[in-house]
Parts: C-alpha cells; structure tokens; sequence
C-alpha cells in the first residue's frame, strides 16, 4: 500500500495527548452534525438530478424547488446550521447561468430564501466558483470547511462554509453547502481549545485558522509552514516546527497545539 509523503517540515511524532485526540474528536463530532446535513442535501440533489436527466432535458431552477422542504427541515434542526443550499455549476441549468438554492435562518428562527443578484455586470459576487467553498470539493472530490470569512453573498457574517460535490453522471454538477456562524462555531469549540495545556488552534487543509485560542493566530489568519492537507490525508498526528498535529477525525480540520 503507498503512503502519503509527510507533510513538509514535519517529523515522525507519538499520537497526540490523550487530552489533545479528545479534544480534536469532540471538534469532529460538533461538525459531523453539519455535514451530515450537507450530505443529506448532496444526496437529494443527485437524485433529483438523475431524475430530470432520465426525463431527456437539462434540468432548470423550478426543478430545484423540490429541495426546499429538505432544506427547512436542516435549518430547524440544526443547531449550528444557519444556511444551506446547493449551488448549482455554471452551464449546468437551462434557464440561468448560475443559480443558489439556498435558505437562511433569521433571528426570529423562521427561515427565508437568498436571492442574490448573480449578473456579472452589476454584481461582484456573480462569479462564485473561485471561493474556497466552491472550488476545494470541484477540485479534490472531497468534503471540505472553508472560511472564516465575511460572508457578503448571504449574511454578512464573518462564517464558516462546510461543503461538498454534488455529481451527474460522474460530473461534477455544484456543491452541497452549510454555514456556520463564526460566533455559533466558536463557543462550540474555544472551551475545548482553552484546556489544552499548550496554545491551540484549529485550521482547515489550506491552513486558514477557523477558531483559535492562541492569540499568535487570530480565526482567518493563515497558518504557514506545514501540509496540513497531507495531515488529513494521513489521518494521524504529526509533529512540524515545535507544533503537533492533530486531524479532527472524518472533519477536514487540524488541531494545532504549540510544543512550547
């Protein structure tokens, strides 16, 4: 069986901490919830697209209306869900070139569609599939978290993306999608992050920090220097530049904890 080169500048190191692979598992566990939510909408979307192109016609927005009871059924149920949707692959409907389906919670707790403006001549936004969100599932295959950023296209939250590919007939057709507030995120997990002995923080495979309890790495930043994609990959801690490593299970995020 191959292996995964090492991520680079690191070295061969023990498993983490009982108390670090505890904490990474519970970050896992917290995220799991959404992307279950992200699968279930991935999967419905398959289906129905599947059922459209049986019918021998490209399938159109109206065609996406059947997500919605799916969709608002995630959004009532999930704690830390606060939008989701599937956005569509430019060229993939009839009748748009681009299109989101997708529903937002309000503090209220009822649920509203976005509809963004999505012309390229009056929108900067139009072109969404340069964004993280986007393209990391388009490229890798893979489910990924993306962010946090402030999310100007649905919320002006400063927010996390969990999403992954959606297929039709083994092309790529657009993603399935969840946000997370930044602030819902991180009251789930900074308590875990603060009983760590070491200075923690949580990044994503581009090494975009989504939550931190070091003050050396503020949520957004980037951390540089190791693979932390090669990390997931591996799916067992390791050590680089007196930091360890540790993946968060299934949940394509990494547990930083300095060594000093």
């Amino acid at each position: 069986m191959s292996r995964s080169p090492a991520p680079a500048g690191a070295a061969a190191a023990p498993p983490g901490s009982p108390a670090e692979e505890r904490a990474a598992a519970r970050v896992g566990r917290a995220l799991e919830a959404v992307f279950e939510a992200v699968a279930e909408t991935a999967a419905e979307t398959a289906a129905l697209l599947a059922r459209v192109a049986v019918g021998g016609r490209c399938p159109a927005t109206a065609d996406l209306a059947a997500l919605r009871p799916g969709l608002h059924r995630r959004l009532a149920g999930g704690e830390l869900v606060s939008g989701v949707g599937f956005v569509a692959a430019p060229g993939l409907l009839a009748d748009v070139p681009a299109w989101l389906e997708w529903w937002q919670s309000t503090a209220r707790g009822d649920v509203r569609p976005l509809l963004p403006d999505l012309d390229p001549g009056r929108s900067a936004y139009a072109d969404y599939t340069h964004w993280d969100w986007f393209a990391l599932p388009r490229d890798t295959g893979l489910r990924a978290v993306a962010g946090p950023y402030v999310d100007y296209l649905c919320s002006d939250e400063y927010s996390l993306t969990l999403s992954v590919p959606v297929e039709l007939a083994g092309r790529f057709a657009g993603v399935a999608a969840a946000d997370v507030y930044l602030r819902h995120f991180e009251a789930a997990v900074l308590p875990l992050l603060r009983e760590l002995p070491g200075a923690a923080h949580l990044v994503n495979a581009r090494g975009r920090v989504a939550a931190s309890a070091d003050p050396s790495h503020l949520a957004g930043s980037l951390t540089r220097g190791p693979d932390f994609g090669a990390v997931l990959e591996r799916a067992r801690p390791a050590a680089a530049d007196g930091r360890r490593l540790v993946p968060c299970r299934s949940v394509p995020l990494v547990l930083v904890v300095s060594e000093r």
